[in-house]
């Protein structure tokens, strides 16, 4: 891989650099609040889609902040008296963050840009210039080696992770750092690794100038850089999933054929994990004709580990391949390329019988159960992020569930989860409804239908009264046989815990 064409980075070995800037940068309001305030909610918004001239129409003032948005996030030459009053420009010069240009005016070498960490830290994740926004129609950078900012799925990964202390946490696939930093806050020691060592170089910088403790940088694919003997209670990546004929962009082309690169990371992740730590990423899978998709990822999951995988979207093989085109910015050059490349795309998901694409979150755990629990669903609708403690819980009830059978269920104690509310659905009039939903508004969003036994049932759980005491109520109350129904409801009872709208009390 070369990076030649790309600019130079900034020194990472200065950290006394960075320190300054930081300071520089958080004394001008150079923050998360302190841009929505500057620019309001829809330059704001703007500059999330790399749209960047409602802000340059809101920085025509001369103020510190104006100055250092126009210089690190909308990469203009800013003379160097306005920044001279905002920065340590010979340092920064010195330490490659800025560049002269011209006789008079200096500009950034890097996109450097705040962002609010999940208990309110001022963070600044670094990437290179015009590529703060990443993936599925971003940059449209054909540069093999550029390194990416924050993008939807960065934000997405970092939200559904297990936020718990950790000794030793590991990044794969760092890129601008964002999931090494997050990990930064819970983790005694971190370990980045990347194939594409600029990105190991920005990661330091983004640690560096967040104020963060640097981490331990690797350079290689996937496990490579992982000695045998290392393990860890927390692996994360975002990994370069996309399948596409060929590997032209190292921040999103894996290289392998198909989905064998996010395959083969979820595989060789269980060897990796200390007992009861968990493996997080996010993933594209192919739906192979004559193949059942969730077969597909139950084959995936490596022994000793129980997993939950969500799929949150599905394209056909013209949308994907639609998408990742624009991504690169080749419709926007020759047509006869683009199609030709359109072509290839396609020639490819034929050979492999592939009929459409799905993306979603993959979780492992390290259990030493000897029936491991593997969750494969697709979830589409809108959740509620941060997740992590949803994640966490979802394993907590896996584990409660193997280790209580039916008797056990109705013997034990229940309370209705907070933020759960019940619909009936039916025709205006009657006199019952035709059926009962209950609906989560909080953490995955769940609906359930349940029947009247199951919708009395847990509107009563309030932790006071077992199971069985619960349901021989109902049954005396509906004047049913109460050992039929101690005999039926268990499995509708374990449900309702598995997605989580019961709690177990004690």
């Amino acid at each position: 891989m070369s990076n030649s064409s790309l600019p130079t980075l900034p020194a990472s070995d200065r950290p006394e650099v960075a320190a300054r800037l930081r300071d520089a940068l958080l004394g001008a309001a150079f923050t998360a609040d302190g841009l929505l305030e500057l620019l309001g909610a829809p330059a704001y918004a703007a500059l999330a889609r790399s749209e960047t001239v409602p802000a340059l129409r809101a920085t025509r003032g001369d103020t510190p902040l104006e100055t250092l948005v126009r210089l690190f996030l909308l990469q203009q030459p800013v003379p160097h008296a306005r920044v001279e009053d905002v920065l340590p420009v010979a340092e920064c010069v010195e330490g490659g963050w800025l560049v002269s240009v011209g006789a008079d005016e200096v500009a950034a070498t890097v996109d450097v840009r705040p962002y609010g960490g999940p208990d309110g830290e001022d963070w600044f994740i670094v990437s290179d210039l015009g590529c703060a926004v990443g993936g599925a129609g971003g940059i449209g950078s054909r540069e093999e080696g550029v390194v990416l900012g924050v993008g939807g799925a960065s934000t997405t990964l970092a939200g559904i992770t297990v936020r718990t202390p950790v000794s030793a946490a590991l990044d794969l696939g760092t890129g601008s750092g964002i999931q090494a930093l997050h990990a930064a806050r819970h983790a005694t020691r971190v370990t980045a690794t990347d194939v594409n060592p600029r990105a190991l170089h920005i990661t330091a910088l983004t640690l560096a100038l967040s104020g963060a403790p640097a981490a331990d940088l690797r350079e290689g694919s996937l496990f490579e850089p992982v000695r045998d003997d290392e393990t860890y209670e927390l692996i994360v990546s975002n990994p370069p999933f996309v399948i596409s004929p060929g590997a032209r962009l190292t921040y999103r082309d894996g290289g392998m054929g198909g989905d064998d690169l996010c395959r083969s990371l979820v595989q060789e992740a269980g060897e990796r994990l200390r007992e009861g730590g968990f493996a997080q990423f996010l993933a594209n899978w192919q739906h192979v004709e004559g193949e059942d998709w969730q077969d597909r990822l139950r084959s995936w999951v490596p022994r000793g580990c129980d997993a939950w995988i969500v799929q949150r979207e599905v394209q056909d093989v013209t949308q994907y391949a639609e998408l990742w085109l624009r991504d690169a910015g080749d419709h926007q050059g020759d047509t006869a390329a683009y199609e030709a490349l359109y072509d290839a795309w396609l020639d490819e998901f034929e050979a492999r019988k592939v009929r459409a694409v799905g993306f979603g979150w993959i979780t492992l755990r390290r259990t030493d159960s000897d029936a491991p629990s593997i969750t494969v669903e697709e979830w589409p609708h809108p959740v509620e992020q941060p997740l992590g403690d949803t994640v966490r819980v979802h394993f907590d009830r896996v584990d409660y569930l193997r280790a209580h059978d039916d008797a056990a269920l109705l013997a034990a104690h229940f309370r209705l989860a907070d933020e759960v509310i019940q619909e009936q659905v039916g025709l205006p009039g009657a006199e019952d409804p035709e059926h009962v939903v209950l609906r989560q508004h909080r953490g995955m969003r769940r609906a359930t239908k349940v029947d009247t036994v199951g919708a009395g049932f847990a509107g009563v759980c309030d932790g006071t009264l077992s199971a069985g005491r619960i349901l021989d109520a109902i049954a005396q109350l509906v004047g049913e046989d109460p050992v039929l129904l101690r005999d039926r409801t268990p499995a509708q009872i374990r449900l309702l815990v598995e997605q989580g709208f019961l709690e177990p009390v004690g």
